[in-house]
């Protein structure tokens, strides 16, 4: 492969990128609450996102505590489910040297971490109102979380559909356990009464845009650069 062809397909996966990127982009913004500019916290009372808030928090109303705690428990535990998952991807790329599972583990790491902070920031510009507090008559699964904890966009959603793109990215056939983990993760937090639907749909919009953008655009030219490494660790 000459100089001039990598050229060209390394310009055509940053275009990739960043047409990945401009699509989360319009995602979020179809999602948006608008809270924008707004000094108050904003409260969604109305709208198509919170009948299905209702419809979804209405048919677990009056379940017993501890279903509640297992439900709650449930989107940390799809979170970890996740992380181990994507530990063993890692795992199994360095025992077999495989530089584009070792490099494809490090870049879904780097972009979970960069779509939690993008989504930790837009909830700073957001202001949205927890639907628990928000919603007249709502009646949460889970304990509310304190005022100024926002809820637009969703944190779990966020990390959990990051970490399931770089895992099907890398391993399709981990479509299977990481895209229900994933789903089921998201949901979750829209059944206990933590979060709208629109919260979620933002957090998994925001999540997969990052992560398939970072692989995409990185992922040829870090498992090139992670190849003689892994080369030398197998040798020892």
């Amino acid at each position: 492969m000459t100089e001039e062809t990598r050229q060209g397909q390394g310009l055509r996966r940053l275009g990739g990128a960043l047409a990945i990127l401009a699509a989360g982009l319009v995602a979020l913004a179809l999602l948006w609450p608008g809270g924008l500019g707004h000094p108050e916290p904003l409260p969604v009372t109305s709208g198509a996102s919170v009948e299905l808030y209702r419809t979804l928090t209405d048919a677990v109303a009056g379940a017993p505590e501890w279903l509640a705690v297992i439900s709650e428990g449930a989107t940390e535990g799809g979170l970890v489910a996740l992380g181990l998952l994507l530990l063993w991807l890692g795992w199994g790329g360095l025992r077999h040297g495989e530089p584009r599972e070792v490099a494809g583990v490090l870049l879904t790491g780097l972009a979970t971490v960069a779509a939690y902070a993008g989504s930790e920031a837009l909830k700073l510009v957001a202001d949205q109102e927890r639907p628990c507090r928000a919603v007249p008559g709502a009646d949460a699964l889970a304990a509310c979380p304190p005022p100024g904890d926002w809820a637009f966009p969703s944190n779990h959603a966020t990390l959990a559909v990051a970490l399931a793109t770089g895992l099907i990215w890398l391993r399709p056939r981990v479509a299977v356990l990481a895209l229900p983990l994933a789903v089921a993760t998201a949901v979750l937090r829209v059944v206990v009464g933590l979060h709208y639907p629109h919260d979620v749909l933002a957090g998994a919009a925001l999540g997969a845009a990052v992560t398939a953008a970072v692989l995409l655009a990185l992922l040829p030219l870090v498992g090139a650069v992670a190849a003689p490494r892994l080369a030398r660790f197998a040798a020892r």
